[in-house]
Formats: C-alpha cells, structure tokens, sequence
C-alpha cells in the first residue's frame, strides 16, 4: 500500500485503468462513447505495462465476435484485423500415433466455431488502443501500476513504478519516482493473476464465499507455413497424449492470415507429478505424426507464455469494492470449453463502464459500483459461465476419458434444459496444493528438441523478444529465500525449474552448496510460479516500464 511519507507528483483523473488488454481498452472506449452520447467531457487512461500497446497479449486466438460487435458495431469499416473468419473446425483425441476425430453432433451448438474469427489478440489490441486514442483516451505504456492507493479503506488509485532503481536496490542516475495516478473510480484489468487483483482480493475480501481460481498454462508459437501447408480458416482441438489421463489439457492450431499458423498447448495447473514439464509437453505434442505433417516446411517465428484462468461461473469474485472494480480476466471470464475469454473480457468492461459513467454523472465517486455486479448477474457473460460450470470440475474429478462424456451430457443437458444433473460443483484444492511428493511420482524423460520442429527454452525466450535490464531490482521475490533448497526441493524436487516456460528458476550447484537462481531477465510474464509454487513463496510483480516480452502477431 501507499507510504504516506512519499512524495510523488499526481494526476487526476475521472477513471484510471490499469492494464492495455480488450477488458481495460473495451472500457475506455465506451466511457468515450457514453461521453460523446451525453455531450460531455469524461477523463480517462490506460496504464500498460508492456513497452506498447499488445506487446504482452497473447492469446489462442479464436474470437467470438459477439462483444465486439457492441462495442464498435462498424469494426470491419474501421479496419479491425479480425479478417480471417473459421471455416474448417475439428476436434480430435489423441493417442501416441492417432488422431480420432470427435463428430460435431457430439457438442451443443456453443461448441461451434463457425462465424468466429481466428486473430492476433495483441493486434486487435493495438487496433483497439487506436480507437481508444482517437476518442480521447490518454494511453501510457511502459508504466505498470506497482502499488495501490487505498485511503479510508477506499481505493483512490495506483502508483507506477520507480524508474531507475539497481539490482541492489540504490538510485541509480536516471532515477524518476513513480506517479500517483488518482481517480474516482479505477479498473483492474491485468489479467489472469494481476499482482494488484491478488492484493485487492485479499484485502477487500473479493474470493470469500467463492471456489478457489483454477488456472492454466498456455504455451503458443507462431509458425510461417508454405502455402502448400497453409489451410486459412483451419481451426483444430485435441486432448490425450502427449498428456496422462489425470493431467488436462490439450492443442490448439489456427491457420490464420496469408501463411500464420499459431500452435499452442494448455496444461491445467491443477495437474499433480511435480516432473512434469508443461513447455516439454507442448513441445512433444508437434511430434505427433498429425501435427507434424501440419508444420512441415514451416518456420517458427513466435513464442510466448501466459497463464489462464479456468475457474468460471464457481470461481468469479465479488467484482466491486470502494472505489474499483476487476474486469476481464482480473476477475476471471473464461469459458474453458470454448477456450475463449476476449468476449467476455469485453462486455464486462463495458458493463463496468457503464456503471462508473452514471455514477460520476450523478456526482458520486469512489462507491461501490453495485450496478456493475448486477449488471454482470443478469448478462450474457454469467449465462455463458454458468452453462459451462461443471467443465472443469468434472474433468479434475473425473480424468480427460471418463470425464468428456459426462461434460458433453452436462453441456446438453444445459443447453436444452437449462439446468446441470450436477448442480454446481466444486473445485476443490488451490492449484498450489495439488502437487505429490517427487518420490511418490513417476519421473518424466523428455527427449531433446531438435531444433526444427521442437525448440528448448533459451531459444524460445529469443524469439519472444523478451528484455529486462540486468541491472534492475528482480521483480519475483521470495517471502522466504529458504525455502527452494530446504523444502521445495527434497519435497517435490523443486518444481519452479519445470513449470516455468522460461527457464526463469534453476537449482545450479557452487562449491559443492546448492543455490536457487531466478534468471529474471527470461520472464515472459506468465504468472504461473506466482500461481504453481507449492508453499506459495514467489509473488511476481510487475518490472520496470516496458521489461517483458515484445509479442507481434501473437
């Protein structure tokens, strides 16, 4: 929280928004809009943590147009780079050799992909931020909201981080306090695992009386293909191998734009061998005789990480508290199923909007904005989470076998009726806890990449263009620095070193003493040992402006 000792220049604004994803722009576009409908003026900005706009989006994706559709109705006129539209859509199961295709008759009619789009989130970001500009909206990327402002119990805005600060903590010569960025009401729009969303929910208490967030980690490249391996429109879902029957997850492949292939695997985090390797897992998935064929003569071009919420309808917080509301993936609106959040993300930030725009025209700042959650209650976004809810905690309960027939009844049964033969069930452990002892665990061998059609970590962080100055305070701390070496890893052989996509934590041996390291500089920001870290030891937060990855088309 804020050190009232501190001095720092401010800025006032009507809404203060942190975080340049579809969540935090869709709002500031429609607080611009409600302005212009009432003629009348509305302040508002955006702080992004990336070096622009997009640059740490990334995402699948395939767009379900519907949000969009209300918040810019003329988008294809105004150029949006939602251009290519799914025309092939394909669900497969896996085995080591086999691909089995599931018929579409299997799945209700919200399983379908036809009239979607598949698209560069972060470009759509940058097209959105664009809009945003263009209607009054003051954009700042490169500064991340570090800190929070909370007077009275009421949040009144945020604080950016230092600039100029050394690893060891000393100014450094180019040394700039962050800014107090104030306003009447401000939006947490960060994403999955926002490291103020984190802090706000416990303070306020946002997830009591709520299941625990779940959570997984999407891995994604971006390959170039020849044209003769180039299927636009193509669309491909699969689960099973390379994954264990208890471990969910599963590949996605969208052939999209002239010659993009963007390929990525999910692993849910709840997942419980602490050898397992989530990036050496996707990795292993391009060699299955299908997907290779897929990429033949193609060139990788792209990588990132990023984690995903997978919690839905049982998991959603309060959204609303004094003074702010979470919004997009801060709160958590994905539908695991349809593996889509971007639709959600967008309308609730325009629900939030809409809220906080009649609040400050009826001159009331700093409430609770208790017409956001009812908006929320009674929207599409709750009915879309709602008829999904059983998804994951059937999948959790059940394995990826035996549970996909009773998802599919659940998913008919809802889709017809209106009603789940399981009520709402639970989730059970936080993915932290989920983990068994490495002793009691079956050791994964992963074979080596060969460089084509599978890459190690060090190569992939390349091409994610990720960048963080050596020379600045690390931004993942441990609450204990014990703890790696002590407990973490005679436990569970300290599983940071393979759940991070990044090669961020390594246990490397000086004079005979083991040592944990946190190669910092490697982070592509996905969240995930904040998330996995068995005793809940490492909190990221955000870096110093601009540090991060540098994502294009992804």
């Amino acid at each position: 929280m804020k050190d009232e000792g501190d001095i720092r220049e401010s800025m006032n604004y009507d809404v203060v928004i942190v975080g340049g994803g579809p969540a935090g722009l869709s709002a500031a576009i429609r607080l611009k809009q409600l302005a212009q409908e009432k003629g009348c003026e509305i302040s508002v900005c955006v702080l992004e943590k990336g070096s622009e706009i997009g640059a740490h989006i990334l995402s699948g994706a395939v767009l379900d147009p519907g949000g969009l559709n209300e918040l810019i109705p003329d988008w294809k006129e105004k150029g949006a780079p939602v251009e290519t539209e799914v025309t092939d859509d394909r669900f497969y199961f896996f085995t080591k050799s086999a691909a089995i295709a599931l018929p579409h008759f299997l799945f209700p009619q919200l399983m379908s992909n036809h009239c979607n789009y598949i698209v560069s989130l972060s470009n759509l970001c940058r097209w959105l931020g664009q809009q945003a500009e263009t209607l009054g909206v003051e954009i700042y990327p490169g500064f991340p909201a570090n800190d929070l402002i909370i007077e009275g119990n009421i949040v009144k805005g945020v604080i950016t981080g230092d600039l100029g600060v050394a690893r060891d903590g000393h100014h450094k010569a180019d040394y700039q306090p962050g800014m107090e960025l104030r306003g009447k009401y401000t939006f947490f729009a960060e994403g999955a695992r926002g490291s103020l969303s984190k802090i706000l929910g416990a303070h306020f208490g946002l997830h009591d009386d709520r299941e625990p967030q779940k959570f997984g980690i999407g891995l994604k490249e971006l390959w170039e293909l020849p044209p003769g391996q180039h299927r636009k429109g193509l669309v491909v879902h699969g689960m099973g191998w390379p994954l264990t029957n208890d471990t969910g997850g599963g590949l996605f492949m969208y052939h999209w734009g002239e010659n993009y292939c963007s390929i990525g695997f999910v692993v849910h985090l709840n997942y419980n061998n602490p050898w397992l390797e989530p990036f050496s897992e996707f990795q292993r998935a391009k060699t299955h005789p299908t997907i290779r064929h897929m990429l033949e003569g193609g060139k990788r071009v792209g990588y990132g990480a990023r984690a995903i919420t997978e919690g839905g309808f049982q998991s959603v917080p309060k959204l609303a508290f004094p003074g702010g509301v979470l919004i997009g993936c801060a709160a958590g609106f994905v539908n695991l199923p349809r593996i889509k959040g971007s639709h959600n993300a967008i309308r609730t930030g325009m629900m939030a909007a809409d809220a906080a725009f009649a609040a400050i025209s009826a001159c009331r700042a700093n409430d609770v904005l208790v017409d956001y959650e009812n908006a929320y209650a009674k929207s599409a976004v709750a009915k879309d989470l709602k008829l999904v809810r059983n998804a994951k905690p059937l999948w959790s309960r059940l394995g990826t076998i035996f549970a996909l027939p009773f998802i599919g009844l659940d998913l008919w049964t809802n889709h017809l009726f209106g009603f789940s033969i399981f009520g709402t069930l639970g989730h059970g452990k936080p993915d932290f806890a989920t983990l068994k002892k490495a002793q009691d665990s079956r050791k994964i061998i992963y074979p080596k990449p060969d460089g084509e059609l599978t890459f190690d970590r060090l190569s992939s962080v390349f091409v994610a263009n990720t960048n963080h100055d050596e020379d600045q305070q690390v931004h993942l701390g441990l609450r204990d620095p014990s703890i790696p070496i002590n407990r973490n890893l005679p436990e569970y052989a300290e599983p940071a070193q393979r759940y991070c996509p990044a090669g961020v934590y390594e246990v490397v041996e000086e004079y005979g003493v083991l040592r944990f390291q946190i190669n910092a500089q490697n982070c592509v920001h996905c969240k995930t040992c904040d998330i996995k870290d068995p005793a809940q030891n490492i909190t990221w937060n955000a870096p110093e402006g601009g540090g991060g990855p540098n994502y294009s088309n992804m």
